[in-house]
């Protein structure tokens, strides 16, 4: 019982991690259509600022401004790509793809030629560097933090999306981008203002995946982002509920096969992510029940035919 609590709550705080990255890759995507392949680029500069900071300031305060100051970097980094490169890109996404996959390789490679290859550990704070009893299981306390910024971080999206002035410009410029233009809408602003958060929520995902592991290199966001994108494309882009809910699925079977499939639990999510895209309907079928109701009309149809 307690081996399955604890593989429980680290599930729950591993998906959580990938929500926080998932999420802000998902907005910029469903929202703006550009596939950001430089993600994980802003994560590996945001979680090496914010270990310096950490470093220097040390203790629960450092992490506090570390947290501040790797979201940031994510944000102006974001921002600066999306004016100087992507800005240029919108309806090209042959060239996105090409500029954001270059990035994604030379910012790892910068940064490991400033910080070198070797992972370097992560400072946490003795409050969080602890684990809570849970019905008999001893659970990391960082693994409780994850799980409560997603929840706010989802929580903010939702209102982001649904109650705010740019969220509502943003998807009526998604539909119909020269009609809001033509009633005197800034849409390019809206757009830059979403990738920029993009980019924060990539840096506080930085920030926290450091607390997690307890180390970073320069390649983990690149790692990192894999798991993300398979996150997007099991949740789809319906809604942003809907990645939270795949992110914990996702993180719940690697867990789950990490300890009782001996070590496959990247091979269990590869299989979840095959399952899930060859069970979606093509475009216009229908969901499975609806695909299942047509299937018996027709055959009670036919059966109508041969008895007459």
């Amino acid at each position: 019982m307690d081996t399955l609590v604890l593989l429980t709550l680290t599930g729950l705080g591993l998906g959580a991690l990938y929500f926080l990255i998932a999420s802000g890759l998902a907005l910029i995507f469903g929202l703006m259509d550009v596939l950001n392949f430089a993600h994980g680029a802003f994560l590996t500069v945001s979680v090496y600022t914010a270990w310096r900071t950490a470093g220097t300031v040390g203790g629960a305060p450092g992490l506090l401004l570390a947290a501040v100051v790797g979201t940031l970097t994510g944000l102006v980094l974001a921002a600066v790509v999306e004016l100087v490169l992507i800005r240029r890109l919108y309806g090209r996404v042959k060239e996105q793809i090409l500029v954001t996959v270059g990035l994604s390789l030379a910012v790892p490679a910068l940064v490991q030629t400033v910080w070198g290859a070797d992972a370097r550990p992560f400072p946490v704070p003795d409050a969080l560097a602890g684990t809570v009893g849970v019905l008999g299981a001893r659970v990391p306390v960082n693994r409780f933090l994850l799980i409560a910024v997603a929840l706010l971080v989802l929580a903010g999206i939702r209102l982001f999306l649904s109650r705010t002035r740019y969220g509502l410009i943003v998807r009526a410029g998604v539909e119909d981008r020269a009609m809001v233009t033509a009633l005197g809408i800034d849409v390019t602003r809206a757009f830059t203002l979403v990738f920029a958060l993009g980019g924060a929520l990539a840096g506080l995902a930085g920030v926290l995946g450091g607390l997690y592991f307890g180390s970073l290199s320069p390649h983990q966001g690149t790692s990192l982002l894999v798991f993300a994108f398979v996150v997007v494309i099991i949740g789809g882009l319906v809604s942003i509920t809907s990645v939270a809910l795949s992110a914990l699925t996702v993180g719940l079977v690697q867990q789950y096969a990490n300890y009782y499939a001996g070590g496959y639990g990247d091979l269990a999510v590869v299989v979840l992510l095959a399952a899930v895209v060859l069970s979606r309907p093509a475009a216009g079928a229908g969901s499975p029940p609806v695909r299942l109701r047509r299937a018996l009309t027709a055959l009670r149809t036919r059966s109508a035919g041969g008895t007459a």
